[in-house]
């Protein structure tokens, strides 16, 4: 994070500079040797199936958190949820997940969402009613996905079985 200024209160920079830090490790903390190109720790992560991904959206829930209890706007909190859903749900698919995971850098999305929202001075907002209800709704879909994923496993284990033996 810049400098405090007149947009950004005191107290939050230091929390903002820590949210800054761990965004930057998760999505662009190396450098592909010889290119341009830099990734962090998320798509590493993100080839450890089930886990990895989980991981990955349990920090940026954290910095999510941590940009909501410094003044974030209802409206910002929601598009920043919705860009670490996005990155979960698309990096959790085999292979073209992994890719996705490289290119799209959701914590770096939201650092640079949060830059400009304190630059506008509307820091003063909080997005903890609309955080509960998105939070409430990624509970329900991964619930779900969980349910769907025993479901087929017991399917496959009550169907496939019997074609083994």
């Amino acid at each position: 994070m810049p400098p405090t200024s007149a947009a950004t209160p005191p107290e939050a920079d230091q929390r903002l500079r820590w949210v800054e830090s761990v965004a930057r490790l998760m999505d662009s903390q190396f450098t592909l040797p010889g290119t341009r190109f830099r990734f962090g720790l998320d798509p590493i992560l993100g080839l450890i199936p089930v886990v990895g991904d989980l991981t990955s959206m349990a920090i940026s829930g954290a910095l999510l958190l941590t940009m909501m209890r410094h003044g974030a706007s209802g409206s910002l909190v929601v598009r920043m949820a919705l860009n670490i859903l996005l990155d979960t749900i698309v990096g959790a698919i085999p292979v073209l997940g992994n890719i996705f995971d490289f290119a799209y850098k959701a914590n770096d999305r939201n650092v640079r969402l949060l830059r400009r929202h304190y630059a506008e001075g509307k820091y003063q907002g909080s997005g903890k009613g609309l955080l509960a209800v998105v939070l409430v709704g990624m509970l329900v879909v991964f619930g779900l996905i969980a349910w769907g994923l025993w479901a087929a496993t017991a399917w496959l284990w009550h169907y496939g079985g019997q074609n083994w033996w």
